[in-house]
């Protein structure tokens, strides 16, 4: 008997390569596909299309930047808040009484900082706005009787800039102007609020379920990222603050000393803007200069100078290195692109937070991009050692 040929198996895979070879016309698509200039137009199609994709998930979070900028406050002050949570924990205290302690000692602090800081303030302030104005006026004078090859339109606007900035920025009725801006305020405060508490609850339970979808090296990739956007987060917070604490109070001391009037919303200002790497210093120290040279003359406000530098730089080559440690490892030029594009995106507040989610998403980079495996990057991280998401 004859045996019967089995039928040929086509592999679904060659076949139709093999068709494209086959049609000349369609082999000389293949063949445009793959060369040089073919690959380089498919990946820079690719590149296209993820910036198209960036764009709209940027115009998004813009649109709803009212829960969005909650969300990322809740998230930084929760990673501060972490250790002091687990501490709790490992103490014998509940999930429960844990968040409330934390959640409690941190409204206490922070609201009696900032009432502290506005009735100590806002009667000050526009003497401080109008003294850095005038201060800025003698220094236009002062530049102009130089012949100096700068334009007058230049100083007026660089004027009406700081005009405006200190005008806005007022502890008056100015910055709440408006029932749609107070309310927005109120809504993101009370959104921070309640975001912030369940942070601190069940961050750690958050975070596990959004890798439930994940398994084996996957899975311990992003409980490294959680621990490590928890670390970076919670010491950037906490080393900024204590460094903007410690220049505030130098400075502020150093202008008492000189005699300088207003130290004290000065003070605020250098508190406040030390949360702003390098754009933040060198504004505070403009503005002290500026009320410096008005009150008490161009001598004063050289030594107003000096010590606004030398504080500066004692943070920078001493304090900031020992209390935030690893947690910004950041080059000068990322930080001020990150705070570019955080400015116009967000403002001050963008400002603010444009420089910690830099840096957390550079630490989320290298961990996705580690091919050595868990191990080169420490020891193992335990479900509750992630305390937020």
């Amino acid at each position: 008997m004859l045996k019967r040929s089995k039928p040929s198996v086509v592999d679904p895979v060659a076949r139709p390569v093999s068709h494209l070879v086959a049609d000349p016309r369609r082999g000389k698509l293949l063949t445009s596909l793959t060369d040089p200039l073919g690959r380089a137009g498919l990946r820079s199609g690719q590149v296209i299309l993820v910036l198209i994709l960036a764009v709209a998930v940027i115009y998004a979070l813009i649109a709803l930047k009212i829960v969005v900028i909650p969300v990322l406050i809740a998230i930084i002050l929760a990673s501060a808040g972490a250790p002091v949570i687990m501490w709790l924990r490992n103490h014998g205290r509940s999930r429960t009484v844990s968040t409330l302690i934390v959640f409690l000692g941190s409204l206490l602090v922070f609201g009696g900082i900032i009432t502290a800081v506005v009735f100590a303030v806002r009667n000050q302030w526009a003497d401080l706005a109008d003294q850095a104005v005038e201060g800025f006026g003698q220094l236009q004078d002062f530049v102009t009787g130089l012949n100096l090859p700068i334009d007058q339109s230049q100083l007026d606007g660089a004027q009406q800039a700081v005009v405006d900035y200190l005008t806005s920025s007022s502890f008056g009725t100015s910055a709440l102007a408006g029932v749609s801006v107070a309310g927005e305020l109120i809504t993101g405060l009370v959104l921070a609020l309640v975001v912030l508490f369940y942070f601190l609850r069940d961050g750690d339970t958050i975070w596990n379920f959004f890798l439930r979808p994940f398994s084996g090296e996957r899975l311990e990739k992003g409980r490294r990222i959680g621990h490590t956007g928890v670390r970076v987060l919670g010491g950037y917070v906490r080393g900024t603050a204590t460094v903007a604490a410690v220049d505030a109070i130098f400075i502020g001391v150093g202008l008492l000393i000189c005699g300088v009037p207003l130290a004290l919303p000065l003070a605020v200002v250098v508190f406040i803007t030390a949360f702003i790497p390098i754009v933040g210093a060198t504004a505070a120290g403009i503005l002290a200069a500026l009320v410096a040279l008005v009150a008490n003359g161009p001598v004063t406000a050289l030594i107003v100078v000096g010590i606004v530098v030398l504080v500066n730089q004692l943070e920078g080559n001493f304090l900031q290195p020992v209390l935030m440690g690893n947690s910004l490892k950041l080059h000068p030029l990322v930080i001020l692109l990150a705070l570019t594009i955080g400015t116009v995106l967000g403002g001050i507040v963008g400002a603010i937070l444009s420089v910690p989610i830099t840096a957390v998403g550079w630490a989320v980079i290298k961990i996705l991009t580690d091919t050595g495996g868990t191990r080169s990057a420490g020891p193992a991280v335990r479900e509750r050692d992630v305390p937020i998401a």
